[in-house]
């Protein structure tokens, strides 16, 4: 409020900024002067500062309760009814207050000036905030961000500084509230809501001086109670006299206090905590929360309760964040919990609900919330409302998560498992106390079923629990011990927390998935993560032999047991002198090597060895010797194997899965570790030709095969990217590299759909990483690995992709069956397949031709590739925008093509076939994004490009028929919005010259060229200048010509239109196209922006409707009585009201355009060679 704001400015001169926006100068300006005349009456404010509609807000959201009254008469009002209201005196002053004295011996008149003085004031500060929405408490910048809190503490020290008297003098308190009420009742925004958090803090304020004054009470009452109680002899009659006296004064100052808490929480309270305005709603919410803890004894009741709860209901977040925070603070005190039973009642379902609030802060209050009652109020919350927060957690924000996960511990696992504390040091618990908690969170995890994995549970737990998650002593006995009587599930979800507590202490980060906001670990949590690591490491190092050996023949337990090993610290192997714990799990690493062929155990087989084997290690000799032991193994085997695949004519079964699982272990140790010198290639080489040639090796044994020869190749590549390498060596790879793309452009014919898959997939990574950009950074020694693929590969690559991406998948259910799991992992593995295949356009491996088997699927299959479809037609147009707009021309034609061989030229543009294709024609026109004037020339193209399309097949000599291909020009008029006028209407001469050559019925025009035309007609001004019923927006006023000169040329100008067009022009600019806001039908958001956004930048230079010079059948016909007329007639009356201003600003609005086109002509022909779209004999007609 601007009256207060200038007080608290000269208390507190550092809230002021140095430069204020004139609004807010002027408001404080006319609050400091001398108060003058009172002003005009206010004009109406604008929308942004006036809520005109409340009464469209229901009841609910309601302004005031009296009908929206400005806040002039609601100071009326006020100060007539506290006027009702007699002044008291403080007792305790010792001298009378003149200023009260003075005001009654002036007369009537003078005891009114003061409050007119203020309204006027108030009345000049509303005037002066017509031109701006900003007021301090909304203000940007430093400076007005400290203002609230200012403001807030101005409010407080003046309650506090006038508590032993002035507050008690009934004038000055009593007009502070007075105008307060009235201003709160403003539908000025500024004044409502600076004047309610004025209102509210002034509340709190005296709320704490109503709860010293009950302190008072309670002492005087005890003094004379004692006073009173003492014998005859010793009892003061004087000081039970004042003590007395002392009892009236407080009793007296706390019904003053109190009338004036009733005054503002009904004046203010009431009508505020339901206002349009979010921030008002909350800052009421808030301040009665406080005032319930500080004096529950008058406000912890229901009937101000009931104002929390219904806010609960609130639709903006910080009102229910508000709401959530004031409930803590009350059922965090145990002692205010008994009365907080009936709210409970009534509105715990509400509480329960919001854990799934969409804002998820709201939703992490919400919990903690309900984890204040859980502790505080036994028996209110019931298994069902507990079921119903404990999937939360496994929400993937990871607050939200946490908070839930605290629930669950003190539900489900303290009660079972509470530590005991001796003074203020918690002793460890026991290990049956532990052994209990990991059988309760297995339980929980198994028989809830609501998740697959353990490692959220273990995450949303660890910030409560993380001590007994952290208890692996207990964890591994649970698995080592016989006598357990664990199940196989069980078994498997307590490796699984034993790998995810492992993990969690030692990295410190959430699982994959679970979003959190931190940044990074403090140093505290540094130096536990690094002696959590120890102590795991210390532990675990003597027991994983144990529990590799225990659970080897199991793949799904050994997996995760063998990734343990990469959250170790590896260096105490050599510090703790653990060299034989080494041994014991190298022996143990080979036998699960050699007993398992899964590829999980086998990759988590092949990292552990691969984190062992590193040079700086002082056991590294140690761990290679038993690496080369174990490739040394595997290779015989396959050496023996293949030789009797290749010599025999029929295997059995179980030769081919040893085969297959042989290839299998070395394909997987091939991934992570060099195994050049084992020559691999040569031999696989052989096994995959015989495949390719004779078919006769089965699809088990190709698919690794595969695999083992691509890393030969990347591995031998990796050898000779030094700069040492020879000619000899780079030609051999080139070779090999060759050979076996070959190979794999022969498996793409494959009958097995998993072997076509494997193939195009190595074939995508091999095609980039021996692309033109690996001699990119120097690497230009290189040069004779670069490969460009053949023509046929490039469209067996095509081809692949539309028989195995652009199928139409089935219908999901609900995601919760086995099916749609499939399908699922299905369409993920389609998406990596495309991205491949986009990545290869990108980089220049293939034709970027192709793409448009890419950009014609782009809407049939918009929800599922259409985030990658998207990202390759934006750097496609970064990389060459000319190709691109080509292309997707060509994906167009391609499509029209394929319906036109499908179901002929009869009724083509009719069919859901061609509907869809025009929908996909309009998402390419919102590709080409705001920028028009860059893209003017591509757009021409386009148009010409497709104008000869639609017209290259003519129909047979003689027939009446229309050309094929015409159809194509209604895909085409979807591009149409982002011509400018100038090249619109030398396309149509294009076009005429096209027709020429094709004969037609006069007097009967097809119908896509009427439907062409139209779009490309210059009468379409309103639709291009605001489409889809968007409002222009006013120009600013420039200097120009005379005013005179102005209304000349315009009323020219018009005139000379009237006679080109039969119909009256649309004005520029007129009220009704600047107030009314009609409905937005049928707009996309789509790409770059909608197409009011590219048509806002449209010159209009040349408003002149071109004479069309075509046959008869070539002109479009109008009717100047139709509603179109009536239209324009309307808006020429209305602009007719106002010509002198509507006349200003089309004038204004041509030069900016004539501007506009100097540039776009300096832009578009940056030298003489460009094409000059404004010259038609650059359009070569007379080709044609």
């Amino acid at each position: 409020m601007p009256t207060l704001r200038s007080s608290s400015s000269r208390l507190h001169s550092s809230s002021s900024p140095s430069s204020v926006s004139s609004p807010l100068r002027r408001v404080a300006g006319g609050v400091q002067r001398a108060l003058p005349a009172p002003s005009s009456s206010p004009a109406n404010l604008p929308c942004d500062e006036r809520d005109s509609d409340h009464a469209s807000e229901g009841n609910s959201d309601s302004v005031s309760a009296d009908g929206g009254s400005d806040f002039e008469d609601s100071l009326r009002r006020s100060v007539k009814r506290t006027a009702k209201r007699p002044l008291k005196t403080a007792p305790m002053a010792k001298h009378p207050k003149k200023g009260p004295q003075m005001v009654r011996g002036h007369g009537w008149k003078e005891s009114e000036r003061p409050a007119n003085d203020l309204f006027d004031a108030v009345k000049t500060a509303k005037s002066d905030m017509q031109d701006s929405g900003d007021y301090p408490l909304t203000a940007p910048g430093p400076s007005w961000k400290k203002f609230q809190g200012s403001f807030c503490e101005f409010v407080r020290t003046l309650v506090y500084q006038c508590q032993y008297g002035l507050l008690y003098d009934g004038f000055p308190m009593d007009n502070l509230i007075s105008l307060l009420t009235g201003l709160s009742d403003s539908q000025v925004r500024a004044f409502r809501h600076t004047s309610t958090l004025a209102a509210m803090k002034l509340m709190t304020s005296l709320v704490r001086v109503a709860l010293q004054l009950s302190l008072h009470k309670d002492n005087n009452q005890r003094q004379y109670e004692a006073e009173r109680n003492k014998g005859p002899g010793l009892r003061a009659p004087e000081r039970l006299e004042s003590l007395l006296e002392k009892r009236k004064e407080l009793q007296e100052h706390q019904e003053e206090i109190e009338g004036m808490m009733n005054a503002l929480f009904r004046g203010v309270f009431v009508h505020r905590y339901r206002d349009v305005l979010p921030e008002i709603r909350a800052i009421c919410i808030e301040e009665i929360g406080c005032w319930m803890q500080n004096y529950s004894t008058s406000f912890l009741t229901d009937s101000y309760l009931k104002y929390i709860g219904w806010t609960l209901h609130d639709k903006h977040r910080e009102v229910r964040l508000k709401c959530l925070k004031a409930l803590k603070g009350l059922y965090s005190n145990r002692d205010l919990t008994a009365r907080l039973e009936l709210f409970t009642s009534r509105f715990k379902d509400r509480m329960v609900s919001m854990v799934m609030d969409r804002e998820y802060d709201v939703a992490v209050e919400a919990v903690r919330l309900l984890i204040l009652i859980l502790k505080n109020m036994e028996g209110v919350l019931t298994d069902p409302d507990c079921e119903s927060i404990y999937p939360v957690v496994y929400a993937s924000n990871r607050a939200l998560a946490s908070a839930a996960g605290e629930f669950l511990y003190w539900k489900l696992f303290y009660p079972e498992c509470e530590t005991r504390t001796v003074g203020e040091r918690e002793r460890r618990q026991s290990p049956r106390a532990q052994r209990t908690f990991f059988r309760l969170l297995l339980s929980f995890f198994v028989q809830s079923e609501l998740h697959d994995h353990a490692a959220y549970l273990v995450d949303s737990l660890w910030d409560c629990a993380g001590s007994q998650l952290k208890d692996w002593e207990s964890l591994t006995s649970l698995l080592l011990e016989k006598d357990q009587n664990l199940g196989d599930v069980q078994e498997s979800t307590l490796i699984e927390i034993l790998v995810s507590s492992a993990r969690q202490a030692s990295e410190g980060h959430p699982p994959v998935g679970r979003v959190t906001g931190r940044k990074g670990l403090t140093s505290k949590e540094r130096k536990t993560q690094a002696d959590d690591k120890v102590k795991l490491t210390e532990h675990l190092i003597p027991l994983l032999p144990q529990l590799l050996a225990k659970f080897s023949a199991d793949a799904e337990k050994v997996a995760p047991l063998l990734r343990l090993l990469g959250y170790f610290d590896l260096n105490i192997y050599c510090t703790g002198r653990l060299e034989k714990h080494l041994e014991l799990f190298l022996q143990q690493l080979q036998e699960v090597v050699v007993k398992h062929a899964e590829p999980a155990v086998l990759e988590a087989g092949a990292h552990a060895l691969y984190l062992l084997c590193n040079p700086e290690f002082t056991f590294f000799s140690r761990v290679d010797f038993a690496r080369s032991q174990l490739v040394d193994l595997l290779t015989d085997r396959f050496q023996q194997e293949l030789e009797e695949l290749l010599q025999s004519s029929f295997l059995d079964e179980d030769e081919v899965y040893n085969l297959a699982a042989t290839l299998k272990r070395l394909s997987a140790f091939y991934n992570a570790h060099d195994l050049t010198r084992w020559e691999l290639y040569e031999p696989c080489y052989r096994l995959l030709r015989k495949a390719v040639d004779t078919g006769e090796v089965p699809h088990q044994v190709t698919l690794p095969a595969l695999t083992l020869v691509y890393f030969s190749i990347l591995w031998t590549l990796t050898h000779v990217s030094g700069s040492d390498a020879s000619q000899k060596q780079l030609l051999s790879l080139k070779g090999r590299m060759v050979a076996f793309c070959e190979l794999c452009q022969s498996c793409l014919s494959d009958v097995d759909p998993e072997i076509q898959e494997q193939a195009f997939v190595l074939l995508s990574d091999l095609l980039l990483i021996f692309s033109p950009q690996m001699i990119i950074g120097g690497r230009d020694f290189l040069r004779p690995l670069v490969f460009f693929p053949e023509a046929t590969l490039q469209s067996e690559l095509a081809s692949f992709l539309m028989d195995h991406v652009f199928i139409q998948p089935g219908d999901l259910g609900s995601g919760h069956s086995q099916e749609d799991h499939l399908q699922i992992e299905q369409l993920h593995h389609r998406r990596r397949l495309l991205a491949g295949f986009c990545k290869l356009l990108l980089y220049g491996v293939l034709e970027m031709d192709a793409a448009s088997d890419v950009f014609k699927h782009y809407n049939k299959f918009y929800n599922d590739y259409g985030d990658i479809i998207k990202e390759t037609l934006t750097r496609a147009r970064q990389i060459d925008r000319s190709q691109c707009s080509r292309i997707l021309l060509l994906s167009l034609k391609q499509l029209y093509t394929e319906l036109l061989q499908e179901q002929g030229p009869q009724g083509l543009n009719e069919l859901p076939a061609f509907i869809e294709m025009r929908d996909l024609a309009r998402r390419f026109a919102l590709s080409f994004g705001p920028q028009q004037l860059q893209n003017r020339d591509l757009v021409v193209m386009l148009h010409k490009e497709g104008i000869k399309f639609s017209l290259s097949e003519l129909p047979p000599a003689g027939s009446s028929g229309q050309p094929p291909n015409l159809a194509f020009l209604e895909l085409l008029a979807e591009f149409s919005p982002r011509l400018f006028h100038q090249d619109k209407q030398l396309l149509l001469s294009y076009l005429e010259k096209y027709l020429q050559h094709v004969s037609q019925v006069p007097g009967r025009p097809w119908g896509p060229v009427t439907t062409y035309c139209n779009s490309l007609s210059p009468v379409e001004n309103t639709a291009e200048g605001s489409p889809q019923g968007y409002p222009r927006s006013k120009k600013r006023r420039l200097e120009g010509p005379s005013k005179r000169n102005r209304e000349d040329m315009i009323s020219s100008s018009q005139e000379e239109s009237l006679q080109l067009n039969s119909i009256p022009p649309t004005p520029t600019l007129t009220s009704t196209a600047v107030k009314s806001r009609q409905p937005l039908v049928g707009v996309e958001e789509e790409e770059d922006g909608s197409e009011s956004e590219f048509a806002q930048g449209q010159p209009l230079a040349d408003t002149h409707r071109s004479r069309f010079l075509g046959p008869q059948y070539f002109r479009t016909p109008h009717n100047p009585s139709g509603p179109a007329l009536g239209n324009q007639l309307t808006r020429l009356s209305l602009m007719e009201e106002d010509e002198e201003e509507e006349l200003e600003i089309q004038d204004e609005s041509s030069e900016e355009w004539q501007d506009t086109d100097k540039q776009a002509g300096s832009h578009s022909s940056p030298s003489e060679h460009r094409l000059d779209l404004l010259d038609s004999t650059e359009l070569n007609l007379e080709d044609f």
